[in-house]
């Protein structure tokens, strides 16, 4: 492929509800430009930008990839994204190497929750959007209906392009309004035919055209307002002025199956689509924290930002990255700006799906990959030494669904820990922890797909097999009255024997674990056994009464004892103390408290009473709402951890995926009786006690 200057870059990123056929879309585009002999099909498993043999298996996208194709002497750089919501980190990606965004629509199922979604992260990045409504040969496609939602959802910016005449059902004639021509597809090559007869509605078309056109320009808009007809010229220049600006979200439509207006749409957007030079400079910060504006100059000192890594054990790392300014080439020597180290390019490299080709070098506003920059990750800027500067990362959603891994096979946690820490590095999504106090491998993803997914790759890439099953709940145990024991370590041996005599006041105090005092009077334990004293009951909160949990708010004084000249030692009061924790902690009225999480839901407002319904069932209580614009509320509340492992899934459905949450761990309360007693039967059982 030639290399192309800023000018005539165009970065494409191809989104929207799942399913809508956004990677036949692109699979389409790729053929026609000649960049690909045959034109694969998802359920084939044999498209350029399904790769990956999970997206072969699942028939689905579940990460960015990148092709580039080149038409009407513009190089189009398309990042084809996830629509399922279990996989948006990858849309996230597209998103930021992106200056247009092309959301995608099923002329059958019409606007969906995707589809907003797609737009309000363009809106979010202030990036140019086109719509493209596809599959219209589906004779239950209904293109017009779906564009008047298109209108009624996303207001007057929505301005026609390329509409189908629909007869007997079927969309065989496509009218291109910039152009004012018709192109028939019945024998599968377009040919240019009369205009049909649409009645009122293509000037009602032709009229919004000319109404976005006229906002964009003031010598338009009083030419429009004298009543004087635009030349075609004008027509394409106003739109794609809308388009660059954010005024106009033009509709194209066809059928990417069968390649139904896929011409038009390819002139359209080699015409109305912003280039890199136009949309692709940023404000980046300098070591100062000061703004510093990039501009998308080839000349300018080289500065790039990472928005994907693949991590593979086989053909090891893979950054990709969009060069913002400058050239990334072999000779360059760039700053990692978190590292501070210097990274050393081997090659750069174009891709297009899972193929390599080498490069001379990445220009500015042109995507490219660097291979084997180990120490480099996700959302790293790279730059000259010459000026340095940070790059805004990628900003992902937070995860919300938790399990915990069992191995198949004992002794493979730390091969699971390897494989997690990799998948982790090409998916920032993914949570993964051992948990030290129920000693459990918990990962953490964006739904049960995004979770499964993550199962199938450990085994995949790292031969390693695990089963998901729900994390334990980390509870603690305190007591609630004031007791006074004894305990008392008496052993004889030949020699020496072990003497230790203790007397402590147990009480309930809010420290974080064990509060240790002593008001030890005339010497009755000597002041060089107190450590062995504190040190016995460290050891024994780390297991309370009731279930074996930590013990937290406890406080301990030693306030008398007794000791042996002989045969007292360190050990023999650490015992005794020991022996006054297991016996006075069982009359102190030992209870068990469970953790509380805070919620902060963004839900529709039609939802609103749903999730406070189920929070409450959830044994939550509901703070407080607010006003999160766009139709949303913010629900706040609070609810037990034990109760909330679910919730992500209930949200999901619930609001077909438009809401959103986040909960964190706020303090722990004591649980209901009911709740304590189960989750002492649990812990018996677990620990082999009757």
């Amino acid at each position: 492929m030639n290399q192309y200057q800023e000018k005539n870059i165009i970065n494409l990123a191809v989104a929207g509800h799942g399913g809508a056929g956004k990677t036949s879309l692109a699979e389409a585009m790729l053929y026609l430009a000649g960049m690909s002999d045959r034109r694969g099909k998802v359920g084939d498993g044999n498209t350029v930008c399904d790769f990956d043999p999970e997206e072969i298996r699942r028939k689905t996208s579940i990460g960015a990839a990148v092709a580039p194709l080149e038409w009407k002497n513009k190089k189009i750089n398309l990042l084809d994204a996830p629509g399922l919501f279990d996989f948006e980190g990858g849309m996230c990606e597209a998103m930021r190497a992106a200056d247009t965004v092309l959301v995608v629509i099923s002329g059958k199922d019409g606007v969906a929750v995707g589809t907003e979604k797609a737009f309000e992260a363009a809106s979010k990045r202030d990036l140019a959007k086109i719509f493209f409504v596809n599959g219209l040969c589906d004779e239950s496609a209904r293109f017009y209906r779906v564009f008047e939602d298109l209108k009624a959802q996303f207001g007057p910016s929505v301005c026609p392009v390329v509409v189908p005449y629909i007869q007997d059902g079927q969309a065989n004639i496509y009218v291109n309004l910039l152009e004012y021509k018709a192109y028939d597809y019945s024998d599968g090559k377009p040919v240019q035919v009369a205009i049909p007869d649409m009645g009122d509605r293509l000037e009602g078309l032709r009229t919004a055209i000319y109404e976005a056109v006229a906002e964009t320009d003031d010598a338009l808009f009083e030419k429009y307002f004298a009543g004087e007809e635009f030349t075609p010229e004008e027509v394409i220049v106003g739109v794609s002025k809308g388009v660059k600006s954010g005024t106009i979200t033009p509709v194209f439509c066809g059928d990417a199956m069968l390649m139904r207006g896929m011409e038009q749409f390819m002139d359209g957007l080699a015409w109305l689509a912003p280039s890199a030079q136009e949309k692709a400079g940023e404000i980046g910060t300098d070591v100062d924290g000061e703004p510093v504006e990039l501009t998308v100059n080839s000349e300018g000192a080289a500065a790039a930002i990472v928005f994907k890594t693949v991590a593979d054990p086989f053909i090891g790392k893979l950054s990709y990255l969009k060069v913002i300014s400058g050239k990334i080439s072999t000779e360059s020597q760039l700053v990692n700006m978190r590292t501070g180290n210097t990274e050393r390019v081997g090659k750069t490299v174009m891709m297009t799906g899972k193929k390599q080709e080498d490069v001379k070098f990445i220009g500015a506003g042109d995507i490219g990959a660097i291979p084997k920059l180990t120490a480099t990750n996700t959302g790293d800027t790279l730059c000259s030494p010459a000026r340095k500067v940070v790059l805004e990362g990628v900003e992902y959603p937070t995860p919300t669904l938790s399990m915990a891994i069992v191995p198949k096979k004992k002794g493979e946690e730390d091969k699971i820990a390897q494989g997690m820490l990799r998948l982790a590095e090409e998916d920032p999504t993914i949570r993964f922890q051992s948990n030290t106090e129920t000693h459990e491998l918990v990962v953490s993803g964006l739904g049960e797909q995004h979770l499964d997914v993550i199962v199938s790759k450990l085994k995949a890439k790292f031969g390693v097999e695990i089963t998901l099953k729900d994390p334990k709940v980390p509870y603690r145990e305190t007591i609630r009255k004031k007791v006074q024991v004894q305990g008392r370590h008496k052993k004889q041996t030949g020699g020496h024997g072990q003497f230790g005599d203790v007397w402590i006041e147990f009480a309930p105090c809010d420290s974080e674990g064990l509060e240790f005092n002593e008001r030890v009077v005339g010497g009755s334990v000597p002041k060089g056994f107190f450590p062995a004293v504190e040190k016995g009951l460290r050891e024994c909160i780390l297991k309370g009464p009731l279930a074996g949990y930590p013990v937290v708010g406890l406080s301990a004084t030693l306030y008398d004892g007794s000791y042996h000249p002989v045969d007292s030692s360190e050990m023999s009061f650490k015992m005794a103390a020991t022996i006054a924790y297991k016996n006075g902690m069982p009359q102190a009225n030992p209870v068990l408290l469970e953790p509380i999480g805070h919620l902060r839901a963004t839900v529709p407002d039609g939802n609103m009473g749903d999730i406070m319904g189920e929070v409450n069932k959830r044994r939550g209580r509901v703070l407080g709402m607010e006003p999160a614009g766009a139709g949303k509320q913010t629900v706040e509340a609070e609810a037990p951890m034990a109760e909330m492992h679910d919730f992500s899934t209930f949200v999901r459905q619930c609001t077909q995926g438009r809401g959103s949450f986040t909960f964190e761990f706020e303090r722990y309360e004591e649980a209901p009786a009911n709740v304590a007693q189960k989750a002492i039967e649990a812990a018996k059982a677990e620990n082999g006690e009757d």
